[in-house]
């Protein structure tokens, strides 16, 4: 399958996205007060890890995360708290999957990954 130079744009930015993500997860699960947090946010980094699998399978490109979120989160998490920053975590979970709805019609292994972000949303929003 040939893919097109702007779906292929898409695809990157969402492994990109992905992977950038794995890393956030990871360094809140080690600042988060509540054990139930940690435990949810280190399945969620497991889970973006697949999501950028996904990806790379299409892209075939070995991208290297960006250190920019997993350095500010967990500050941001410190001086604004959770009732402040996980309903924006939500957001940007719902929004990813939104964004991969029109993926998912082109790439059909896609879909999946664009529940999970609504699923990983709802996890997040329960945690607060």
């Amino acid at each position: 399958m040939t893919i097109s130079k702007e779906d292929m744009k898409i695809l990157l930015k969402s492994q990109q996205g992905e992977l950038d993500v794995v890393l956030m997860y990871q360094a809140l699960a080690d600042v988060v007060k509540d054990k139930n947090d940690a435990a949810t946010f280190r399945k969620l980094a497991a889970e973006e890890g697949h999501h950028a699998a996904v990806f790379h399978k299409l892209t075939r490109k070995n991208l290297k995360p960006k250190k920019t979120l997993d350095f500010f989160m967990p500050i941001l998490y410190k001086l604004i708290g959770k009732k402040r920053l996980y309903p924006k975590i939500v957001k940007g979970e719902y929004k990813a999957s939104e964004n991969y709805a029109p993926l998912a019609k082109k790439f059909p292994e896609i879909e999946r990954v664009r529940k999970d972000e609504k699923r990983h949303g709802d996890m997040v929003a329960s945690l607060l």
